[in-house]
């Protein structure tokens, strides 16, 4: 007993120094990670939450005035233009992009001759620079000379205004976010479908499953964690990733009827120099994002289905 003591002793030393060791070789692996984190990203959200406590206007020095810019904000018409701009755009592109992208999953999960080259075709749109293909959607829906009305003169149709029509200007939008962004869903869609065990569909073969019973029974039930994610990047992406898109093609107009609030933030901070009341929108759009993935996390356990029998 006296020397198995020690011996636990000295195996335990080993194993904290093996531990710590461990542990120092992982804080140097993600510290310049960490360090960009905290520079780039923590750094400017503290400092943006502490602006928005005080008027600064970038040509003189910021002032405490509390909450006064949230207070402006809750009063301010645009505000609530651009919440449901932005919500539009969002809860309506992103389903179309998820249910767009397995569609086309699906498809491209056949084995079919040339598949390979289908998949890079409709791949492709997703690595094209977003100014690019903004600038490439303004010629196709321009109302004069542009593609799309050519297309439907052709047909007998009358030519729409698309993006210069308030009325169209959110669908056009949505068209072309269509075309660009469901390519990274759709990889992801396939490299899910292709994991999928073909034991179970074989099982379903042999019970009488149809195609229709197989794709809700065990594709679906399958994919529901690849789908829950494609939702949570989709809708963070969507209150982000369009601001470019507007911003080359309409710049929020017709009518605001574009107007998405991250352009509204860009707009009251670099055009108007109000970076207190800016960074007061940033944070509420910070909240709304994070209000909306704590929604799909709880949801989510109703719907998403894990290998192990476990919801998130």
């Amino acid at each position: 007993m006296a020397a198995t003591a020690p011996s636990a002793r000295g195996l335990g030393r080993r194993s904290s120094r093996l531990w710590n060791q461990q542990t120092l070789e992982g804080y140097t692996c993600i510290l310049p990670w960490l360090m960009g984190f905290v520079c780039f990203v923590a750094g400017p959200m503290v400092a943006a939450l502490v602006i928005s406590f005080t008027d600064w206007s970038l040509l003189a020095p910021p002032e405490w005035i509390g909450l006064a810019n949230y207070e402006r904000l809750f009063k301010d018409p645009m505000f609530y233009t651009s919440v449901v701009n932005t919500a539009y755009l969002s809860f309506l592109a992103v389903p179309l992009q998820l249910i767009l992208a397995l569609l086309i999953a699906l498809g491209l999960n056949e084995k079919l001759s040339g598949v390979t080259i289908y998949r890079t075709i409709f791949y492709l749109p997703s690595q094209m620079p977003i100014v690019a293909s903004a600038l490439l959607w303004l010629w196709v829906f321009n109302p004069d000379f542009g593609l799309a009305n050519a297309l439907l003169n052709m047909v007998g149709l009358p030519g729409l205004g698309w993006l210069f029509d308030p009325a169209l200007s959110k669908p056009s939008i949505i068209l072309i976010t269509l075309w660009g962004g469901i390519g990274t869903p759709l990889i992801i869609f396939l490299a899910g479908l292709q994991s999928v065990p073909d034991s179970l569909y074989e099982a379903a073969d042999i019970d009488g499953a149809g195609p229709m019973a197989r794709f809700w029974n065990i594709t679906l039930p399958m994919l529901s964690p690849i789908i829950f994610f494609n939702l949570i990047i989709g809708i963070i992406a969507s209150f982000q990733a369009y601001f470019t898109l507007v911003l080359v093609t309409t710049q929020g107009g017709p009518a605001n009827s574009t107007t998405i609030l991250i352009l509204y933030i860009y707009y009251k901070a670099f055009r108007d120099f109000d970076m207190s009341y800016a960074s007061a929108l940033a944070w509420v759009l910070f909240l709304i994002v994070l209000a909306l993935t704590a929604i799909n996390f709880l949801l989510a356990r109703w719907w998403v289905h894990y290998e192990g029998g476990e919801a998130t």
